[in-house]
């Protein structure tokens, strides 16, 4: 059944031929957009919702987010407050409250965390697993992930587990941890940061990425969140579609994101939970990067599943303008994902639309903290 959506005070289309719309509204019939214009244009259609105003703008995209694991690390949080530095060995206690967790529970807490993001305007979570880091384990957390979203990732590369051997942990992510989740998994992920005992050099994350692609994986990389490593080059030479953190990238790192296609998908509510330095954002869109914002929704670094939190912390420490933070909280995340069929609002795309409770996307780095956005 077609429904037209008018009284749009705002349409941010993010789509180049359309821009913004004042006055607008839109059509769509069975999940996808079938026209766009002024309301005095629009067509007729079976059903019809009047938004008094409002604006619209595309559904958020969250393209990094950890949302499968049990237990609480409230304590942590506080810690790091007091002065406590970060440096990746809590999730040992996620890996363990998660293990014992049944599937009802992990099942209940997750479609939770995902009605909580939709609540706030996201339409696309991508769901990464890391806190299993046993094959079964992580096979399960995969198949409950995909229940939820198509955009499910192999993160078995979150941290060597406490007590194992690391090549022997590599060759069993690489081997027969992947093969158990390729199945239900789109994208292959690795925390690439020399800087932390815990996580993987440049060697044994191009091992398991390598053998990710083999089995037909998109490549994904943690990479420069604790110090300038080697994570966003190696995700460049491999042609992730993402590398996600960034914090501290060299001149080199820029230059090679710079002449790739891999997208800087910066993670602000980590800086805002941790106490760290925020990414720069605005050097890598002066150099012609392109730049996604996700919430890396998880227990440890940043448990904020809010999108337009994301933004504002972007506008407000990152160096962008409202319009630059939204455009990479949805077509940027969009592109982040490889995804050609959200993140714009234009005849074709699915019609995952965001109504903000203000007359503009102005309002979403305006009113930090409200809750002005929803799924439509």
């Amino acid at each position: 059944m077609s429904t037209l959506v008018t009284g749009i005070g705002e349409l941010v289309t993010q789509d180049l031929a359309l821009g913004t719309l004042t006055g607008a509204a839109l059509v769509h019939d069975r999940g996808v957009i079938c026209w766009v214009g002024p309301a005095a244009s629009a067509p007729a259609a079976d059903d019809r919702v009047d938004l008094g105003g409002r604006a619209v703008v595309p559904g958020f995209v969250d393209s990094h987010a950890h949302l499968v694991f049990a237990g609480d690390r409230s304590a942590e949080f506080a810690a790091r407050m007091a002065g406590e530095r970060y440096d990746g060995g809590g999730i040992a206690s996620t890996v363990a409250a998660t293990r014992a967790a049944s599937d009802d529970d992990l099942r209940a807490l997750l479609a939770r965390r995902v009605a909580e993001m939709r609540a706030q305007g996201t339409t696309t979570v991508e769901i990464k697993s890391g806190y299993g880091l046993t094959v079964d384990d992580e096979r399960r957390a995969l198949a409950l992930a995909a229940e939820v979203t198509p955009e499910t990732t192999f993160l078995g590369a979150h941290v060597v587990p406490a007590g194992a051997d690391r090549d022997a942990y590599v060759k069993l992510v690489a081997g027969e941890m992947l093969a158990a989740c390729a199945p239900h998994a789109r994208w292959v992920d690795v925390f690439c940061e020399p800087a932390s005992p815990h996580a993987f050099d440049a060697d044994e994350a191009r091992t398991v990425l390598e053998a990710g692609r083999a089995a037909g994986l998109g490549l994904r990389v943690h990479g420069n969140q604790l110090a300038a490593g080697p994570g966003v080059v190696l995700a460049v030479d491999l042609g992730a579609a993402s590398v996600d953190h960034c914090t501290h990238l060299t001149s080199a790192d820029l230059d090679a994101l710079a002449g790739g296609d891999t997208v800087a998908t910066l993670l602000p509510g980590v800086e805002f939970s941790t106490r760290s330095p925020y990414p720069d954002a605005r050097r890598l869109l002066d150099a012609g990067v392109s730049v996604a914002l996700a919430t890396d929704c998880n227990p440890g670094t940043c448990f904020s599943s809010s999108m337009p939190l994301m933004i504002a912390l972007a506008v407000r420490e990152m160096g962008m303008t409202p319009g630059e933070a939204l455009w990479s909280a949805t077509a940027g995340a969009a592109q982040a994902l490889r995804r050609t069929d959200i993140g714009v609002i234009a005849p074709g795309m699915r019609a995952d639309l965001t109504v903000l409770d203000a007359p503009s996307h102005l309002h979403l780095a305006y009113r930090p903290g409200v809750p002005i956005a929803r799924a439509l």
